[in-house]
């Protein structure tokens, strides 16, 4: 596997810009977080190879992302949601794991069977997640049957995995890849590793016996509507070999973020629902499962349509994620999908937005 490195990527290899941008606006907030509290935790349930299963989702405020220390990815926004001082010590680390686990126990029946856990970068970073850590998060959840941990490809190592497997665990690795484009994803994401060291990542995890989750990215800046939709079914053709579970999370605007930045200057218009159904309707017979989440769907910061029937597209995409039938979006219409129709056709990355 090659060795890709944040330092790496800042060291004039054409995303010193990028970063300089994005440390100043992170400069901007001035919200302060409990490093005992964890940044979020909730219970849903997921649809999963297996079928669907009730989860228990934590994200561990650490001191943020390593790469984006240096200025991170353009949609990005969770680094500002991080512990000011860049480090989070074990005591506190498992004081939040509890409070998730506090959590559960108030508003569930039982333990949840799948735990996903989620940082500003990656779990397996033991800058983020020390080792003593990670051993005894691993140990808390020996009893659930499956863990999913959210990481980086260059963390993916037999070391760092030892300690969920060797307890019998069933664990996934969830890579944020968000193309398969390197081009794209260096450019208008801002992320330093290649596809290729995804794929070797995942070729890794499989080896030992985990699983691999993708997360795909839905219209990063500088690409037009129709530009973003066949990037992205580009995507989950050339990933799904690799991935048993392809996520693809329509861009959301996030505060002290390039793509905030572009948004309240008319530069950048989160996608058209519509977009989301094509990508789903095309990757339907993909070789792994296809989802898709539009998180603040309808509001106009998040992937929206008209207004008039977001509801009701976002409900189809969430059968759809049930059901895996792509004959649910013939169930709903509306007349802004000409609207769509005629942005896919007309817009491109030097008029877009070209409809707002």
């Amino acid at each position: 596997m090659s060795q890709p490195s944040p330092e790496g990527r800042e060291q004039g290899r054409g995303t010193a810009a990028h970063n300089a941008v994005m440390r100043e606006l992170r400069a901007q907030k001035d919200e302060t977080y409990d490093p005992t509290e964890p940044t979020r935790v909730w219970l849903d349930e997921d649809t999963t190879p297996d079928g669907v299963v009730r989860s228990l989702t934590i994200v561990l405020n650490t001191g943020g992302c390593r790469w984006a220390r240096a200025g991170g990815c353009t949609m990005c926004g969770y680094v500002a949601e991080s512990v000011e001082g860049g480090e989070v010590g074990h005591a506190a680390l498992m004081n939040q794991i509890e409070a998730a686990r506090a959590h559960e126990r108030e508003n569930a029946a039982s333990p949840a069977p799948l735990v996903k856990i989620y940082t500003s970068g990656s779990v397996l970073d033991e800058r983020e997640v020390p080792p003593e850590t990670r051993s005894a998060i691993a140990e808390t959840f020996a009893d659930r049957d499956r863990i999913v941990l959210e990481t980086l490809p260059d963390f993916v190592t037999e070391d760092r995995l030892a300690d969920f497997l060797d307890r019998g665990l069933a664990t996934d690795v969830a890579i944020g890849l968000e193309t398969a484009t390197d081009r794209v994803r260096h450019d208008c994401v801002n992320k330093y590793f290649d596809f290729a060291d995804f794929v070797d990542a995942s070729e890794t995890a499989r080896s030992l016996g985990a699983g691999v989750k993708a997360y795909l990215l839905l219209k990063p800046p500088f690409l037009a509507e129709s530009e973003a939709v066949e990037d992205m079914v580009s995507s989950v053709e050339r990933t799904a070999p690799y991935a048993h579970t392809i996520s693809m999370n329509p861009t959301t605007v996030h505060r002290y973020t390039m793509v905030d930045h572009l948004h309240f200057r008319d530069g950048y218009r989160p996608p058209w629902l519509w977009s989301v159904v094509a990508v789903l309707r095309r990757t339907a017979d993909a070789d792994a499962l296809v989802l898709s989440d539009p998180v603040g769907h309808g509001s106009d910061r998040g992937p929206h349509n008209c207004g008039e029937c977001d509801d009701r597209v976002a409900t189809a995409i969430e059968d759809f994620n049930r059901r895996q039938e792509p004959s649910v979006f013939d169930e709903v219409s509306c007349p802004c999908e000409t609207t769509w129709e005629t942005v896919m056709e007309r817009e491109t990355a030097y008029n877009q937005p070209l409809v707002r």
